[in-house]
């Protein structure tokens, strides 16, 4: 479903990530760890549009997507769910869940997708009507989550989606993952907690310094299948 080939990105003359090449096969969970600083968020902007590619390519579905605008790689089926969550504090949760929908044009399934999602996190339900920035950090999560759903995306990129959160709201989390996976929806993660992740996950690659590498330092590295 993703394809990304000899990936680079600059920040000024800073590069951050220095040819980086994966896949993501369509229906499964793929997950790319490393330390603070080796180029995991900055990847997924990167196939968000958040950031642009110096050279190289993203293709999603077959199609090119590089340097896309935003908006346009969220209509061909692809959301994230940021590091740090970036709810819209002002905004209650209904009102959030809403701008996770904002290019859709079918409003009269929006009910359907808000009993998905509150199948999932009951607890948004019951806070509905509950402005985001009073939420505590594990409910700002699932909405932040919940939030990228409501585009129906085909991939689902979740940038760092256990940081700060209890371990049981952390377990919470991951077997969401496996069952939004379970529905058909492709997932990307990247995560700090590299035991759960790969448990969770059908590929693993390691990122350090802007590079995909085997543990041996030879490129490309791919770990687990």
């Amino acid at each position: 479903m993703l394809e990304i080939r000899d990936l680079h990105v600059h920040y000024g003359a800073i590069a951050a990530l220095h040819g980086i090449s994966l896949d993501v096969p369509a229906g499964k969970i793929v997950t790319l760890i490393g330390a603070n600083g080796a180029g995991k968020s900055t990847t997924l902007r990167t196939i968000s549009g958040l950031i642009k590619a110096r050279s190289g390519s993203i293709t999603f579905g077959g199609e090119p997507i590089t340097n896309l605008p935003p908006h346009e790689i969220v209509a061909r089926g692809l959301a994230q769910s940021p590091e740090g969550r970036m709810v819209f504090t002002n905004l209650t949760v209904l009102e959030n869940l809403r701008m996770g929908a904002y290019l859709r044009r079918d409003k009269q399934n929006f009910p359907k997708d808000f009993d998905y999602i509150f199948a999932i996190f009951p607890r948004l339900k019951e806070r509905l009507k509950q402005t985001a920035g009073t939420l505590s950090g594990g409910e700002q999560q699932m909405l932040a989550i919940g939030r990228a759903l409501m585009s129906r995306p085909k991939l689902l990129l979740l940038d760092e989606p256990s940081m700060g959160l209890a371990p049981l709201m952390v377990e919470k989390i991951f077997d969401t993952v496996r069952m939004v996976s379970q529905e058909g929806v492709t997932v990307l993660l990247v995560e700090q907690n590299a035991k759960l992740a790969l448990e969770a996950s059908n590929r693993g690659y390691v990122m350090e310094s802007g590079l995909i590498t085997l543990s041996d330092g030879a490129p490309a590295l791919l770990v687990g299948a």
